[in-house]
């Protein structure tokens, strides 16, 4: 990959016209799909082809016998920017002819491209797959739902019961744009249904993009391919001529590349959307041999001239002779250019519904649906976990003035918010802008304490980071008069974040002893073997108080608080883990009482999320991975691994519906739920990047030697995995051994 294109930036496209212009390159090869470039029908690509000057060729990978009038627009303006267009069946060549007005001289048939594999028994590759003895159906590519695969479970078992060595493998990944909004929806429904039918046993999901050499062993281990597409409207599939090019039965709906390449006994056709068509098809062929056999050796022998070395002689020859028409017509290169940001490692953060939730105030407390719910105005309590997190994600997205602009937007609320006069945080705001109290709860204060400490730790401006200092300073003698133990976790949290840039602090290491000392008591006066809680009812952000125990423990070196910690976040983690294994959050319709019943609903977006911190914090204390095992557990609750199979997070906003009730989501997106589901996939993200990422621990080391000088603790200043000195190494190792010893 020479050059890299940001889909949905135009700008972009410029750049690569740029990039091709200076290039040596001959000639440019378009491969079309609509839905793979950005703009409306992807009519971004156009900006880079008017700009190009080498000559292009198009190839379409669909055709529509009935397109918008913006898809029919940009193929006739791909027809004035293309030399030739490159079409894979006879049905594209009608219909660019027909429909589009496209002139034959412009038009060449090229069909795709198959692997050059010799003709084999399928029992020759079924041991590598553990099958041997089995007879094989096959469906591969990407998933999404128009590729029918439930119609094909739906047939399962009829086959099954005349053929019960039946065994059907569903290979790939599920398509990148299904990802983005429905996310592994399609993939879960069909093993729900499969476990509903009585047919899980006969079903492999192989869920990955597998190398070409393992693609066509699957399909040489293959007694049938089916393809049970659901839409008629499809000019050509390449999973079709693959599996002809193996030579491998197949059976498929008639959509229009079905119908040529499996014309002439070539395969087998049945109507869309009939499972029982299908399944008589399939049984026919596992009863007729000698006729499958026929099939497979028709099919094989018709698509030899289908070979990438065919097919690529043919691309090579076009290109010459374009080349030739096209010597004389040169084009002007525009700019220079330049390379775009790598993506991050891990799985896309989305922003867009953080950013509409938000005005020029703050970030709105609620949402109706996903529309901000003005009503309900503003809380301390949201800007607070607002600012960590588009703090926390300047560290894993692409550096962008918008987040910047959150921050300072949710810090200005936080500064507005604090009254001199009480040091307390008021917390409720109206939609205009007038404060409905004078001190918020605890809650709010002790939440302000955790943003501004993540604030003054990792914030890249100068000025925000000297606001949140002063601010955190000024907020500070209030703490010790807070007396719930939640609002001293928060507290302890945001305490711990700020003595990792400042950790000779010696007023804020007292307060955070004070803190920690409390909490710590809470457990050990109200605790039993029964009951290992430090209230008589678990309400809401349980994990936080084990949490802010690990941290204050691990930094205290306090054994004593780290095994407490230990021990109720293990009793949190057993209650609220279901029979099947998935995370069933203590529901707030009635929490969990001592010697009580839990409430199963309605559940939580927070607690998950708090559970996440609490987890990751207990594996960076134990190094037990466990606990890593755990944080994902919580996380997967959000992607539907719940009670109700149940997505909470939206793929298509970037949100996340506000609580799971009995019957279904909360459908409103506010801040709460939102919040919470990026809070703990930035942890996640902020612990890979602990473990693997060297900018991070160059960073942190920096840090961390800037401490030792002000500092008693400098090992408080930054976790131990991202330090190099070898005398520190030695301290922590030590330490660590101690903790081991007292929690065995």
């Amino acid at each position: 990959v020479s050059f890299e294109i940001n889909e949905n930036r135009l700008g972009e496209y410029r750049l690569a016209a740029d990039f091709l212009n200076m290039s040596k390159a001959g000639i440019l090869c378009v491969q079309h799909e609509y839905g793979i470039f950005g703009g409306q029908d992807g009519k971004h690509l156009l900006e880079l082809l008017r700009r190009v000057r080498i000559p292009i060729v198009t190839t379409l990978h669909t055709i529509l016998n009935e397109p918008t009038d913006s898809q029919r627009n940009i193929i006739l303006q791909l027809t004035d920017l293309s030399e030739r267009f490159v079409v894979m069946s006879d049905h594209a060549v009608e219909f660019l002819r027909d429909i589009y007005g496209v002139p034959t001289h412009k038009i060449a048939m090229i069909p795709h491209g198959i692997p050059d594999v010799p003709f084999v028994d399928p029992n020759f590759f079924k041991d590598q797959f553990g099958v041997e003895g089995k007879k094989v159906i096959l469906t591969f590519g990407l998933l999404s739902p128009n590729k029918g695969i439930e119609n094909m479970i739906d047939a399962l078992p009829l086959i099954t019961k005349k053929h019960p060595d039946i065994v059907y493998i569903v290979l790939g990944q599920t398509h990148p744009g299904v990802m983005v909004t429905h996310g592994e929806d399609y993939r879960t429904g069909l093993i729900r249904q499969a476990e509903s039918l009585g047919v899980a046993d006969n079903i492999i999901f192989h869920n990955k993009f597998v190398a070409l050499q393992e693609l066509c062993e699957f399909l040489g281990a293959a007694d049938v391919y089916v393809t049970p597409y659901h839409n008629e409207q499809q000019i050509v599939s390449g999973t079709l001529a693959y599996a002809l090019g193996c030579g491998t039965a197949t059976v498929s709906t008639p959509y229009w590349h079905a119908q040529e390449m499996l014309d002439d006994g070539r395969g087998r056709i049945v109507p869309f959307r009939a499972p029982e068509a299908l399944a008589s098809a399939v049984i026919d062929l596992f009863d007729n041999e000698v006729e499958r056999h026929a099939i497979r050796k028709k099919a094989y022998n018709y698509t030899r001239s289908m070979r990438w070395g065919d097919v690529a002689g043919q691309y090579l020859d076009l290109f010459r002779n374009v080349c030739k028409e096209r010597q004389h017509d040169p084009k002007p290169i525009v700019t220079n250019c330049q390379l775009r940001d790598n993506h991050p490692e891990l799985a896309e953060i989305k922003l867009e519904h953080l950013l509409r939730l938000t005005d020029d105030v703050g970030i709105f407390q609620h949402a109706r649906y996903t529309v901000p719910w003005r009503d309900h105005g503003y809380t301390t309590d949201d800007n607070a976990r607002a600012l960590i997190v588009a703090i926390k994600a300047l560290d894993h997205v692409r550096v962008d003035t918008s987040l910047d602009t959150l921050v300072n937007c949710y810090l200005s609320f936080l500064d507005h918010a604090f009254n001199d006069k009480t040091g307390r945080f008021r917390n409720f705001m109206g939609y205009d802008r007038n404060w409905l109290e004078e001190i918020g709860s605890e809650d709010s204060h002790g939440r302000g304490i955790w943003a501004l400490g993540v604030a003054v730790a990792r914030c890249h401006i100068r000025g925000q980071k000297n606001l949140a200092m002063d601010l955190f300073h000024r907020a500070l003698p209030a703490i010790e008069q807070l007396q719930s133990p939640r609002p001293w976790a928060y507290c302890l949290i945001g305490i711990h974040e700020y003595l990792r840039q400042f950790g000779g602090d010696s007023q804020v290491r007292r307060i955070r002893e004070t803190l920690a000392r409390r909490l710590h008591a809470c457990f050990q006066h109200n605790t039993t073997n029964a009951w290992p809680w430090p209230e008589d009812t678990a309400t809401y952000a349980n994990a936080q108080l084990p949490h802010a125990l690990l941290l204050s423990g691990r930094w205290m070196f306090e054994n004593k608080m780290i095994e407490t910690a230990l021990w109720s976040l293990e009793w949190l983690i057993q209650v609220q883990l279901s029979e099947q294994g998935y995370f069933t959050p203590i529901g707030n319709s009635g929490w969990f009482p001592r010697n009580g019943a839990m409430a199963r609903f309605d559940q939580q977006p927070l607690e998950a999320s708090s559970m996440v911190d609490a987890c990751i914090e207990a594996f960076h204390v134990t190094n037990n991975r466990k606990w890593v095992k755990h944080a994902f557990c919580c996380l997967n609750w959000f992607l539907g691994d719940n009670d109700l199979r149940t997505p909470l997070y939206d793929h298509a906003t970037g949100g996340c519906y506000d609580g799971l009730h009995s019957h279904g989501v909360n459908e409103n997106q506010g801040a709460e739920s939102t919040l919470a589901w990026l809070l703990a996939l930035l942890t996640l993200y902020d612990h890979h990047l602990d473990r693997g990422s060297l900018t991070s621990t160059t960073t942190e080391t920096k840090r961390s030697s800037a401490n030792v000088s002000n500092t008693e603790e400098p090992q408080s200043a930054v976790p131990a995995i991202r330090r190099r000195s070898p005398a520190l190494k030695r301290a922590r190792s030590k330490s660590k051994s101690d903790q081991i010893k007292s929690l065995s």
